[in-house]
């Protein structure tokens, strides 16, 4: 399960929220596409709280910075379920540069794992957090993954389409 050349980011300079998760799924990197499950809630819920104007196609994932929004995950080189990463797999060095070179004005992390690796807690509540990077504001939402029903709250992402 390890890949160098998984799915590229959708980053650009000048974007209101770029979207962080922990790994491309399974069936993502089947199907070289961020969010491609269909038990996977991203795209519905960007459209469903006005984030996005329709709801799109996990295959037009790159159309979304026509939107000011944009993509990443803290794992690059791996793919599959939070538990079948290592501990090495996540690259918060890296993470960080992008946000520092682009700057956006929001990072949300699409769950709390990723957030937590990210931030070096052992916990963390959704919505805004303490720390920045820079000017940048880190928010935590529930994760859109089917796997993670059992904590799903969609009005925590209604929270990030206000701002």
């Amino acid at each position: 399960m390890f890949n160098l050349d998984l799915i590229e980011d959708v980053l650009d300079y000048n974007l209101k929220v770029v979207y962080c998760g922990t790994a491309l799924g399974n069936v993502s990197y089947e199907r070289m596409a961020y969010y491609a499950n269909p038990a996977n809630k991203f795209w519905r819920t960007l459209y469903e709280v006005g984030l996005t104007p329709r709801q799109l196609d996990p295959q037009e994932y790159k159309g979304l910075i026509q939107y000011k929004q944009g993509l990443t995950d803290i794992v690059k080189v791996n793919y599959g379920v939070d538990s079948e990463l290592s501990n090495e797999d996540y690259d918060r060095v890296l993470l960080k540069s992008k946000i520092l070179q682009y700057q956006p004005e929001i990072l949300c992390f699409n769950g709390k794992t990723a957030a937590k690796k990210f931030l070096g807690k052992t916990n963390v509540s959704y919505g805004f957090q303490m720390e920045q990077i820079n000017e940048t504001r880190i928010y935590v939402a529930p994760s859109t993954s089917g796997a993670a029903n059992a904590y799903w709250d969609v009005s925590v992402w209604r929270g990030l389409s206000v701002y």
